[in-house]
């Protein structure tokens, strides 16, 4: 256990006066991995945008989530074509998924805007970031309302890697360089890696 001072904490409470609960929330669950979702309109628009609330749902089956605070144009999209693609965001694509960020017109395709290469995907409708290091094809399996937020299921169709990344068949979390997101403009690296295994119960039952 932490052998260092404490600090008397300070409490703050959603909803009384001056409190922004949202701000507090990002700025302490962190780091957040960030979902850089390309996705396509009715009509084949493309769009490109990152959500930084995301994470994996299920193990079996494989599904992940990601939010949209508030209807943006990644939630029409995935409700019209039931498709989208997360690609993960490595240190050097920092400014190009920090640009797709702008709120741009639904028509205006955030790639095509920027030059960020796309390519077809290996399964679903929607392309994927030529740059990035691994991407996630997802069919939609549910949404699910929650307050101002819409959080989005997919059903993982297909998992594409760049061979770069892989080390003996498995993803090299060095290689792989995921950015995060952290409070207010900050957006953190991978950092140190400490290797730490899951103790057996004989190591903790008395």
């Amino acid at each position: 256990m932490p052998t260092g001072p404490v600090s008397p904490r300070v409490v703050y409470r959603p909803g009384e006066e001056g409190v922004n609960a949202y701000r507090l929330l990002i700025s302490v669950v962190l780091p957040r991995p960030i979902a850089w979702v390309s996705s396509l309109d009715a009509h084949g628009v493309g769009n490109l945008a990152p959500h930084s609330f995301f994470s994996v749902a299920s193990a079996r089956p494989p599904v992940v989530s990601f939010t949209s605070v508030g209807r943006k144009d990644t939630l029409a999209n995935v409700l019209a074509t039931e498709e989208f693609v997360v690609n993960i965001v490595s240190t050097e694509l920092l400014e190009a998924c920090n640009g797709t960020s702008a709120e741009v017109p639904p028509a205006v395709d955030e790639a095509l805007l920027l030059g960020i290469e796309l390519e077809p995907s290996a399964v679903v409708g929607p392309p994927r970031v030529v740059a990035s290091p691994a991407s996630i094809e997802c069919t939609l399996h549910a949404t699910v309302e929650v307050g101002d937020s819409v959080v989005i299921l997919g059903l993982v169709q297909a998992i594409t890697v760049q061979g770069r990344v892989l080390r003996d068949g498995r993803v090299d979390a060095r290689s792989l360089d995921p950015l995060s997101r952290l409070g207010g403009h900050q957006w953190g690296t991978l950092g140190e890696i400490r290797e730490v295994r899951r103790p057996r119960p004989e190591d903790v039952l008395p």
